[in-house]
């Protein structure tokens, strides 16, 4: 349904998009993501024909977005990050005017009842006559969402669209993504990568300007465990217990958090970067006598990929904010 190919764009001496190529087939939900100024927008913009690329081709549907831009456009419904209204306008006025534009359902009718369809859909039935202006920031986002899905397009570009909801909401609008999905081609940018990895069936990973991975998220974590960070409860004084812990190889400090149990207590156990500490705690707690009843060590989620892929220096951690451009 999407091919992009050798994509690239430049502002000036600015790169950035740099000779990205991917497809993507209809029936999939995937996400793109990337830092700011990683060309993940520009990608975007180019995808529905806001912004043309310095060479390169995208087709959506079979048809090139810059030499076929009516038709293509005609398959896609857009949800940019910030969505713009007129404020004195209703909603059902709003998705209207929507209609017109698109140039579909001009019997009066057939609109009316579209709207209708759509706005039951998003969650928005009970507030079609309401002005924009007076809509809570979550509701504001869903009429967004419905105007995308005005003409039931067969491409659907989502730009943050949880952006601004409650947790109520945001599980209705993951499921009503995976919905569009099952339906047509949705393509999902977000900086939350937690949700990213629930909807999306595949990611795409930009980073200055360049395609670095793409991949479903299991492919992309690859079931890779941090084990250089446990969480351990032993039972012992926890004085001895701390004080063999710290004998195990590789091990750069301990922190007991508490009581867990009678008799035991549970441990944080960091280790070196990139080393796996499990079997050298193991070794030590069973050479001191001091039962293990409890090991865990985090599985890698797409946001410690994603740090790991567009890390540019070792100074900086999993802590901090990733967010999109």
């Amino acid at each position: 349904m999407i091919q992009v190919t050798n994509l690239t764009k430049r502002y000036g001496e600015k790169t950035a998009l740099d000779n990205v190529s991917f497809s993507i087939d209809s029936g999939e939900v995937v996400g793109l993501v990337g830092l700011n100024g990683a060309g993940k927008s520009t990608t975007m913009n180019i995808l529905t024909g806001y912004i043309s690329a310095t060479s390169g081709d995208v087709l959506i549907g079979g048809f090139n977005i810059a030499s076929d831009a009516g038709k293509a456009k005609r398959l896609i419904g857009y949800l940019p990050e910030q969505p713009a209204y007129y404020p004195e306008i209703r909603v059902n006025e709003h998705l209207e005017f929507i209609c017109g534009l698109k140039g579909v359902y001009k019997n009066k009718q057939a609109r009316a009842e579209h709207i209708s369809e759509i706005c039951t859909r998003v969650g928005i039935a009970d507030v079609q006559t309401r002005m924009v202006r007076n809509l809570s920031k979550g509701y504001r986002q869903r009429v967004g969402f419905a105007q995308a899905l005005i003409g039931h397009p067969k491409v659907i570009i989502l730009d943050e669209p949880t952006a601004g909801l409650d947790p109520s909401q945001l599980i209705e609008m993951r499921n009503l993504v995976k919905e569009c999905g099952k339906d047509g081609t949705v393509i999902v940018s977000s900086h939350i990568l937690s949700e990213v990895q629930t909807v999306c069936d595949r990611v795409i990973i930009i980073n200055e300007g360049k395609l670095i991975a793409d991949g479903t998220p299991e492919e992309l974590t690859g079931g890779a465990v941090y084990a250089s960070n446990l969480t351990v409860r032993i039972k012992g004084d926890p004085d001895k217990v701390t004080v063999e812990l710290r004998k195990a190889e590789g091990v750069t400090q301990v922190r007991r958090t508490g009581k867990a149990e009678p008799g035991a207590h549970e441990y944080i156990v960091y280790g070196k970067k990139d080393s796996d500490i499990r079997e050298a705690v193991f070794n030590v707690m069973a050479k001191a006598g001091l039962p293990i009843l409890a090991l865990h060590s985090s599985e890698a989620s797409l946001e410690d990929v994603f740090l790991q892929l567009t890390k540019t220096s070792d100074e900086e951690s999993p802590d901090e904010e990733v967010s999109g451009s």
